[in-house]
């Protein structure tokens, strides 16, 4: 089969239907971004499942998010911390917020999420630190600027997850006037020198094309 983004997304189809299936909550969640009229640009049912996973496999009962958008990913992770765990997720627009609260609610995980709604420079100075995983999913261009809260927040042991890191391979160009190019390769470098962190990178293939995601631990 031919190496092609149509093929990649029937991949993609082939995967969340055999390993994961249709989810109510999720869906229902899908449905309403949609329906306020919010950019599709949530991470792929395969994406949430694999956070879902990180948080279970690291044992995390405090997790930050930066960026909620409608809710989907905050979702499953609320799901993985467990009953006693909490999800904090940072949303710098209202609107989007309401739509996350009403999804995250009639998903029934509700109590364990707490949104913070403003930008990020504003809202992470005043969380408690503590977190033990991190998931970065908002404006690329303040990229280091999360990662330096995420070391602050965090602890040694701390997971963080930076999403769209691969930007249809437009990283390797240093040339780029494209302001979340420039923010996302800011972003890896720091991850590849800051003393605080030990990371690597995956490339991905799937409905939503070419990207990736890093994965780092705080040290």
């Amino acid at each position: 089969m031919d190496a092609t983004r149509e093929a990649w997304a029937r991949a993609d189809a082939f995967l969340t239907e055999t390993l994961i299936g249709p989810d109510a909550g999720l869906d229902a969640a899908l449905a309403a971004q949609r329906a306020a009229g919010m950019p599709p640009i949530e991470v792929t049912p395969l994406a949430g499942k694999l956070l879902h996973l990180l948080v279970r496999i690291s044992g995390a009962r405090r997790v930050l998010e930066i960026g909620t958008l409608g809710g989907y990913s905050t979702i499953w992770m609320a799901r993985a911390v467990g009953e006693a765990g909490r999800v904090v997720t940072v949303e710098a627009l209202a609107a989007h917020a309401a739509v996350a609260r009403a999804s995250v609610d009639a998903a029934g995980v509700g109590e364990r999420v707490d949104i913070r709604v403003g930008r990020g420079a504003e809202v992470l100075p005043t969380l408690v630190p503590g977190f033990d995983l991190v998931f970065i999913d908002a404006d690329k261009e303040s990229g280091t600027l999360y990662l330096d809260w995420a070391a602050r927040l965090g602890h040694p042991g701390t997971v963080v997850i930076v999403d769209n890191i691969g930007r249809a391979g437009e990283i390797v160009r240093a040339d780029s006037d494209d302001p979340m190019v420039a923010g996302t390769r800011d972003a890896l470098r720091m991850l590849g020198e800051h003393p605080r962190f030990d990371a690597t990178a995956l490339q991905t293939v799937g409905a939503k094309g070419w990207d990736g995601l890093a994965v780092a631990v705080v040290i």
